[in-house]
């Protein structure tokens, strides 16, 4: 049964209408993990000696049990943040006379087999190794490390927990950073010492093997906890549960001003604040706006203005960004609807244009007091401003009739990468590297004014031609409508 639930896994992704891309992601995320192993690889060979260097009168392996407790808190969060759980399209396998427990432990095993599990062992193993050149008790050693793989499984099915349990929830990083900061508080002011306690576990086993059955008992506690909590959810009815909400309507008269796009920019609006994933792209915008107080109060960014246009970039096109990357996949739930209906496509992307500008201009206004840390900080946003709206807003468009990954609004907003392909890494040349590049260019040539008047012009450039760059973006957006189509029908 295994080996076809990796048949049919193997399939969905040959068979994927975005399978160029994703070859491209894995190939990337392969060096990445190239250069993972790299690190701790290294770790694992100098560890020892370094800790030797740095506590010469205590034994390195017990310093580094010490240590443990914040090694196993950074890779919960680390994994919160970062790990994809396995999923799998199962909804039309219940139909099907294929046992619930074949299915769940199929999505359990394979979490066990993830490379955030196997990173570990390239520190670990060659520092147990070195441990037992040392003359440390082969036995003692060998179970140890057993202890530290473990540890690595429960963090694994530890956070499949609080990824089920968080999904639901909005903002539902928020629960996980307020308990890991608090452990880590009550470690840092002494109140209890983790770092002693788990550090004492850790030493204990190592003395007396035997107590390796205790993580074992705890493995295969979260293990069953873990199976018994997707068993109940594994139903075809599972989620269409009613909700029963208030709703909140907003007086969106105002975008009737906009003539024709506005019913479209109002169906944005409401998506934009009634879906997890959107709502999120809102809360950025605070981040974006005060982007610049990480920078501009220190003296140091003070003497590099051709960094400003950087903030600039940023800081007024926040919402460009983290919106704008993904149309037009925010309507894959209904792409092939909407498609279906008597509408103007350039309309439609108009409404996209509209809002993304709007939102550049309101954000340049709301960060006019940056100018309290000097003139050319506030120009080099006003250039940045117009270069967003005249140059970026197309970028980002011309760069949506590429997507080909549908998004599921409700899913939480947290480091979700659902949706994410090549088009979204590729989009940040233009949309960030190539203004940084030729305003350095001006800027170091010529002058910090004439850096800022190119990239205000070809920001007016891009206004002045609206008409005729929409006009060409939607032709490619008219292109590949069916291929869009298609890909979004699919569960990437």
């Amino acid at each position: 049964m295994i080996k076809r639930f990796l048949s049919l896994e193997w399939k969905s992704f040959f068979r994927s209408a975005s399978l160029g891309k994703s070859i491209g992601i894995k190939i990337f995320m392969g060096f990445m993990a190239l250069y993972f192993i790299a690190i701790f690889l290294g770790m694992g060979l100098v560890t020892y000696p370094a800790l030797k260097k740095l506590y010469p009168e205590q034994d390195p392996l017990m310093v580094l049990n010490g240590f443990l407790f914040y090694w196993i808190l950074g890779d919960l969060i680390f994994r919160f943040f970062f790990q994809k759980l396995p999923v799998m399209s199962i909804k039309p396998m219940l139909t099907l006379p294929i046992k619930k427990r074949k299915i769940v432990n199929y999505v359990l095993e394979k979490s066990a087999v993830s490379f955030f599990n196997f990173l570990p062992l390239f520190a670990i193993i060659p520092f147990g190794i070195i441990l037992m050149v040392k003359g440390y008790p082969s036995t003692s050693v060998l179970v140890w490390m057993l202890a530290l793989i473990i540890t690595t499984l429960c963090i694994n099915f530890l956070n499949f927990i609080i990824e089920s349990f968080s999904a639901e929830t909005e903002l539902s990083f928020l629960p996980l950073i307020l308990f890991s900061g608090g452990l880590f508080a009550l470690n840092y002011f002494n109140i209890i010492s983790f770092t002693e306690l788990v550090g004492k576990g850790f030493t204990a086993i190592y003395e007396s093997p035997i107590l390796i059955l205790i993580p074992i008992f705890i493995l295969i506690g979260l293990y069953f906890f873990n199976f018994k909590l997707l068993r109940q959810k594994l139903f075809l009815d599972s989620g269409l549960k009613e909700k029963v909400k208030e709703v909140n309507t907003a007086n969106l008269e105002w975008t009737k001003n906009f003539g024709d796009i506005a019913p479209f920019m109002q169906l944005d609006l409401k998506l934009i604040w009634r879906n997890k994933r959107t709502k999120s792209a809102v809360w950025m915008l605070i981040l974006g706006l005060l982007y610049g107080l990480f920078f501009y109060p220190q003296s140091t960014y003070q003497n590099m203005p051709w960094f400003f246009v950087f903030i600039g970039i940023f800081s007024t096109g926040i919402f460009l960004i983290n919106f704008g990357q993904f149309i037009p996949a925010w309507d894959s739930g209904y792409y092939k609807l909407l498609m279906s209906q008597n509408i103007k496509y350039e309309q439609y992307l108009n409404s996209k244009f509209t809002l993304m500008a709007l939102s550049v201009v309101i954000l340049f206004v709301l960060g006019i007091p940056y100018v309290f840390f000097g003139w050319k900080i506030l120009l080099a946003h006003f250039a940045a401003a117009i270069y967003n709206v005249g140059v970026n807003t197309h970028v980002i468009l011309y760069g949506g009739s590429f997507n080909r990954k549908k998004i599921d609004l409700s899913q939480k907003a947290a480091f979700n990468y659902q949706g994410t392909g090549a088009v979204q890494w590729l989009i940040g040349i233009p949309l960030l590297i190539l203004p940084m590049g030729l305003f350095a260019l001006f800027y170091f040539l010529i002058s910090f004014e004439i850096a800022c008047l190119v990239l205000a012009v070809l920001g007016i450039i891009g206004i002045i031609f609206h008409q005729k760059l929409m006009k060409a973006i939607t032709v490619k957006y008219l292109e590949s409508k069916y291929k869009m189509i298609d890909a979004f029908d699919q569960n990437n």
